[in-house]
Formats: C-alpha cells, structure tokens, sequence
C-alpha cells in the first residue's frame, strides 16, 4: 500500500510524525508544508497563501494512482478559518477515486465535510498532560 501524508500547518516545526516515519523507514511519502500554527504567524494572507499551496499538493496525491491512502492531516483546521474553500475541497474528494482512502485529522470538521465521509471519529481528551503544565516533549509530541 501507498501512502502520502500533507500536513498542513506545521511545517516551520519538527513533528512526531515525520522523525517516526524517518526513524521506522516507513514507505510513506510526507509533505509538511505549512508555516507552523497560525496563532504563532498572525499573518492570514500568509496562511491562505501556504494553505492553497499545501492544498495544491495535496490534490496531486489524491489523483495520483499510484497511492492507495493520502492523508490530509490538520486539513479540518484549515477549512474550519476558511483558509481555503470548502465547496473547492468537497468537490475533489466527491470525484476521487473510489478505492482511494482519505483520511482528514483535525477538529471541528464542517458538517458537509462529515456527511461526505464514510467513517468520521471524534477524539477528545479527557486528560492531558498540557493541562498540568507539562510542555510538548521530543519524540512524543514532536
């Protein structure tokens, strides 16, 4: 099985999944494309900028036959501040292949977004240990 990952918003800083896929010599190809979280840039032209061009990526996977799964991690986080359209995303997921598997992380997916999807999982922590005060750690969170 092929897969890609996109990730949208943390490519200014290292991430967990990138050094495990590195580290395991996982056969996926990833892409981290984004600036970091938008609180730390506080630029939107910026973030939309990056945004349509992490996007852009993104659909060259997802009509890319040779992948079986693309991953389009943070992609809910983009689409709920409206750094890119959401008829434009739903359109290209409508036309994808049907045995391509998609998977989209991120919270507060819009409801047409949910509808489209086969499978939708809600996480949410129950405790965490950023509520204690304890920062991100390498190789657990980053």
């Amino acid at each position: 099985m092929k897969v890609g990952i996109v990730q949208f918003i943390k490519g200014a800083i290292p991430t967990g999944e990138a050094a495990l896929v590195q580290q395991l010599h996982l056969p996926i190809e990833m892409y981290t494309l984004g600036d970091g979280f938008t609180w730390n840039t506080q630029d939107r032209e910026q973030d939309s900028t990056t945004a349509r061009h992490t996007w852009q990526q993104a659909v060259g996977l997802l009509r890319d036959a040779s992948f079986d799964m693309v991953i389009l991690d943070e992609l809910n986080f983009v689409l709920r501040y409206d750094y890119l359209p959401l008829a434009e995303v739903l359109e290209e997921l409508r036309t994808k292949r049907d045995m391509l598997h998609v998977v989209i992380t991120g919270r507060n997916a819009k409801e047409e977004l949910i509808a489209l999807a086969d499978l939708v999982t809600e996480m949410k922590p129950i405790k965490h240990p950023y509520r204690a005060g304890i920062k991100a750690q390498r190789g657990v969170e980053f």
